[in-house]
């Protein structure tokens, strides 16, 4: 045992290795039904794992490989030293016994270990901090991680009594030391996420990554330069194939090649009714009975009541798994860009949006949202894309009656909303607003009282049967309202309940419900069609028989055309969903076709398609030139 400081270097690598595969461990049990199972795959995930905890450790461990380096021996062994350094080592231990409660909650939630969405997490921590807080039981949660940094310290404690038995020379710690300092540049240049990929089941390769090694990765790579690290074709090839997929009746191209832009002609005479778009937080398929699921029986009876009264989108699928990358592809009709949403990049206004096409219309446009529209972006993107913002500093104190973390509760923003939109019938001007709720959302809290679930039950299946009454109250009192026989409701969500699956990207976690009720205006049909969110724009621009220069990658869904596409992402893969296939592209040039079983959700490997392959590339390829050169931009 060494007894100078390179041992006391060993402890802290111990203690941090120690906590890796204690989390690990704890990870694996949770991930075990959906495993696949034997002996191979498990040294794959310990192996790998071992390695990216080596590689997490090196970055805090140069700095302590460079502080041991240079500390003078009389400062090293002086006895103030010895007790800072049994504080650090405490406090390390707490650090790290935290970040296991803190994956733990992560993965139960989410299904992956840290990525994007912790990176947001200490942006907006007033709401995160607030969302722990409201939703975990703190008070056992916080005493349990300290008896675990306790038990390290003491299980440490001789160990590090030891450290400072013996002086080292300056040329024996250089000699120790070059290779810890060198350590982080070589895992930075020679090692990428790649080796985590150690099986075909998601979940595997997620336990064998480290958590904090993912976290610096999403840090680092918040936008990922397409032409960079991603398949790529002859820009010419790319925009002729855009061209051919978004071909419709009565479009008209513009000359340029490179481009999009085009005419879209309008199917019927122009009606300027109110458009209401309500974007539910977190509202997978799974959950209406008109899907053919249990999962949520009897839980949304107003959309499953309104399903049989609107016209249905069966197969619509969110782009993402953000809230995000949802409004952003409703509002921009784009394919999602490799990173993070275009809602929280910088320069992210004057787009040509859904927005600024009801502007040039005459419409006014409102973001209504029950929380404060500065998280995650949303009042910055919004007000730069043709919006007024209507965010929880908008509301009086009595008209809250309920709130969280995250917002007021759904019932009070419906309210606001039928308040904002009498104000703007008054003035005579037609309105759009885009309608964020909240309620279902972690810690699922809501006002007492409305319904059969008490809040204190803290429950999905509680928020979800709130939200779906709130949403009822809003309708009957719309309907009460003379603006209500003018006005078309868009239902529909920002992504699905749940993430994590086995494959790559999960299809069946991106099905989301969409509904347009109007009375009166929009006739009561079922449309089978495979659709995206970016396709909501420029299909309820259709039926409102609007004519307008066009850069929207979203089509019309009631142009006649049968076959359809949808866009997914995992934040660095993006994927093509066509009928019966998937292309999913990733860093490095990564690209890979599936066969698609819609009825089970099932991908099998099916190489070498070709034609998938391309039109996934165009689109993907297509967007990021449009993007990067402006070319969606309000001239």
């Amino acid at each position: 045992m060494k007894k100078d400081r390179r041992g006391l270097f060993l402890d802290f690598l111990l203690l941090f290795l120690g906590f890796s595969l204690l989390t690990r461990l704890t990870l694996l049990v949770m991930a075990w039904p959906e495993l696949d199972k034997g002996l191979p795959v498990l040294l794959k995930i310990f192996g790998a794992g071992l390695l990216y905890d080596l590689a997490a450790f090196s970055y805090p461990g140069a700095a302590l490989a460079l502080y041991l380096l240079l500390v003078p021996e009389r400062v090293y062994s002086h006895a103030w030293h010895r007790t800072a350094v049994y504080a650090l080592f405490l406090a390390s231990a707490f650090l790290l016994a935290f970040n296991l409660a803190a994956e733990y909650y992560f993965f139960f939630e989410f299904g992956v270990r840290y990525n994007f969405i912790a990176v947001d997490y200490l942006v907006y921590t007033n709401e995160v901090v607030g969302n722990i807080r409201e939703s975990y039981n703190l008070p056992v949660v916080l005493p349990l991680v300290a008896a675990a940094a306790a038990a390290s310290l003491w299980a440490f404690g001789r160990r590090l009594s030891l450290r400072f038995a013996e002086p080292l020379s300056f040329r024996r710690r250089l000699r120790w030391g070059l290779p810890a300092l060198a350590a982080p540049g070589l895992f930075f240049l020679f090692l990428d996420g790649r080796l985590a990929q150690i099986s075909p089941n998601e979940y595997a390769n997620e336990v064998a990554m480290d958590g904090l090694y993912a976290f610096g990765s999403a840090f680092l790579n918040n936008e990922l330069p397409y032409e960079k690290f991603y398949a790529s074709e002859d820009p010419a090839a790319v925009f002729r194939t855009l061209r051919r997929d978004l071909a419709q009746p009565g479009v008209k191209f513009d000359d340029a090649g490179l481009d999009i832009a085009r005419r879209v002609k309008a199917r019927r005479p122009l009606r300027k009714l109110n458009v209401v778009v309500i974007v539910n937080e977190s509202l997978s398929a799974e959950y209406l009975e008109a899907f053919g699921a249990v999962k949520g029986k009897g839980t949304l009876p107003t959309m499953d009541a309104l399903a049989g009264e609107s016209l249905f989108f069966r197969r619509l699928y969110a782009t993402g798994t953000r809230t995000v990358r949802g409004l952003e592809a409703v509002t921009l009709s784009i394919p999602p860009l490799p990173g993070t949403s275009i809602v929280k990049r910088p320069d992210n206004a004057d787009f040509f949006s859904w927005g600024s096409v009801m502007r040039s219309l005459g419409y006014e446009n409102r973001f209504i949202y029950g929380g404060y529209g500065y998280f995650d972006n949303m009042n910055a993107f919004f007000s730069g894309n043709g919006f007024d913002i209507v965010d929880r500093a908008a509301f009086a104190k009595n008209e809250i009656t309920f709130a969280n973390i995250w917002g007021v509760c759904d019932g009070d923003l419906f309210t606001k909303t039928l308040g904002q939109a009498d104000v703007d019938s008054a003035a005579g001007k037609p309105f759009f607003y885009m309608v964020m709720t909240t309620s279902n959302h972690r810690p699922f809290t809501y006002p007492e009282g409305q319904i059969d679930i008490p809040p204190s039950a803290m429950s999905r299946t509680g928020a979800l049967k709130y939200s779906d009454h709130a949403l009822g109250a809003f309708l009957e009192a719309a309907r009460k309202r003379p603006w209500f026989k003018d006005t078309v409701f868009v239902i529909t969500a920002d992504h699905c309940a749940n993430s994590a699956g086995k494959t790559e990207v999960p299809v069946q976690n991106y099905h989301i419900p969409l509904l347009v009720y109007s009375p009166g205006n929009v006739k009561p049909a079922d449309v089978d069609v495979l659709a995206s969110q970016a396709d909501i724009a420029p299909t309820v621009l259709g039926l409102l028989g609007a004519g307008y220069d066009s850069r929207f990658f979203g089509r019309d869904l009631l142009d006649g055309k049968p076959e359809g596409r949808a866009f997914l992402s995992t934040f660095q893969k993006v994927a093509l969903l066509k009928d019966g296939a998937l292309a999913v592209l990733g860093p490095k040039r990564y690209l890979k076709t599936y066969a698609w079983d819609e009825r089970t959700n099932a991908l099998t490997d099916k190489p070498g398609d070709k034609a998938l392959a391309d039109e996934a590339v165009a689109f993907y390829q297509g967007a990021n030139y449009v993007y990067k050169n402006r070319l969606d931009r309000i001239r």
